[in-house]
């Protein structure tokens, strides 16, 4: 019996505001068979370090966060729900940036949160649920 293969399929409804910035209003996954919860990845790399601009910042998360998928079995394309908390709504138009520059056209289902995170050093965190 040979498995069925898993369709993500972005979903935009009439009637609400349609997605604008490289999203999904939902996601619909058809014949996933593995889920993959990543916890939200921080902006520290293997030294402990915390780079002081957002940008570097934001990249170092997104490096995490494949690092995560990668060691799970998966990589960015089976991504279906991205979860970013910001320190600040004033990173909000570069965090779209570079997110949509690391999916590279991929519009998985996504929530931005304005919060107060852990330490204050961090400007953002990531977390993502891939399937396949």
């Amino acid at each position: 019996m040979l498995a069925k293969l898993m369709n993500v399929i972005p979903i935009n409804a009439e009637g609400p505001p349609s997605a604008s910035g490289g999203y999904a209003q939902a996601v619909r996954v058809e014949g996933t068979r593995e889920l993959l919860f990543v916890s939200g990845q921080i902006p520290v790399d293997e030294d402990g370090n915390v780079p002081a601009a957002f940008g570097d910042q934001c990249r170092l998360v997104w490096r995490n966060v494949e690092a995560q998928l990668r060691a799970g079995g998966m990589g960015l394309a089976d991504i279906v729900k991205v979860t970013t908390f910001l320190s600040d709504r004033a990173y909000a138009a570069e965090n779209s940036a570079i997110r949509q520059e690391v999916l590279a056209g991929l519009t998985p289902a996504l929530t931005i949160i304005i919060a107060g995170i852990y330490d204050p050093a961090w400007l953002l965190e990531i977390e993502v649920i891939a399937a396949r």
